[in-house]
């Protein structure tokens, strides 16, 4: 019985050094970042919702790391120093990717050494143009244009386009106190496309809110979305 007592500190002991040495691994202090454009111009989408993944081979199981990209289009990721593969999951984003060349297709090689800023260039299927906001008597109205960018074979329809309006920064399908929308088969002109939201009562009383205009388009689940703008009421 003395034996059992005199392993059971050992094996504390032991644990205690390899968690310890777990926890003195080093960590990565290289950030990539940068933003998804289209001719440089940022692809705005829901907050968190588009994803990148970075997968680095050589490193045992090969896994993703996700880098969450903004409402504004940036997405940043802490890594090691190293050569990354960086692709968008099948299907994710209300865009195209870009095939570079048949091997690599859309795939973009990154090698990372220190802080490194990188735009992902893509192909979205609509670009919103010119958003006008005003605000007064409890609504909010936007006038905008919208860009058919992708034609032929690869060309989708436009499901709806929406105004969604919310007391804070984070504007979307799923943060909002208002939404306005048109559907597709009504717009009649790309060029000429107005919306009308009106606001309720906020408690505590705030006399302006935050907005932005979504187009969701056919058979793609992600919408893009214009720049976030501050609105008086």
């Amino acid at each position: 019985m003395k034996i059992k007592f005199h392993f059971i500190p050992l094996l504390a002991l032991v644990a205690l050094f390899s968690s310890c040495d777990k926890d003195n691994y080093p960590s990565p202090k290289s950030t990539l970042s940068g933003q998804i454009v289209y001719k440089g111009e940022p692809i705005g989408v829901e907050d968190n919702q588009v994803r990148l993944q970075l997968w680095q081979p050589g490193f045992g199981k090969l896994a993703a790391i996700d880098a969450p990209i903004a409402q504004d289009g940036s997405y940043s990721a802490m890594l090691f120093d190293g050569s990354y593969k960086m692709v968008f999951p099948k299907g994710r984003g209300p865009f195209k990717t870009l095939v570079k060349d048949p091997a690599a297709k859309d795939t973009v090689f990154v090698n990372l050494s220190g802080d490194q800023k990188l735009d992902v260039e893509v192909m979205p299927y609509y670009m919103i143009r010119t958003p006008n906001f005003s605000g007064g008597e409890s609504k909010v109205a936007v006038a905008l244009k919208l860009e058919k960018i992708i034609t032929g074979a690869d060309a989708k329809d436009i499901e709806r386009v929406s105004l969604y309006v919310n007391r804070t920064e984070f504007v979307s399908r799923a943060t909002n106190v208002s939404v306005a929308d048109l559907a597709g088969a009504d717009i009649k002109d790309l060029n000429a496309i107005n919306l009308t939201a009106t606001v309720p009562t906020l408690s505590p009383v705030q006399k302006y809110v935050f907005a932005r205009v979504g187009v969701k388009i056919k058979d793609v689940e992600d919408m893009v979305f214009s720049p976030v703008q501050k609105v008086d009421l």
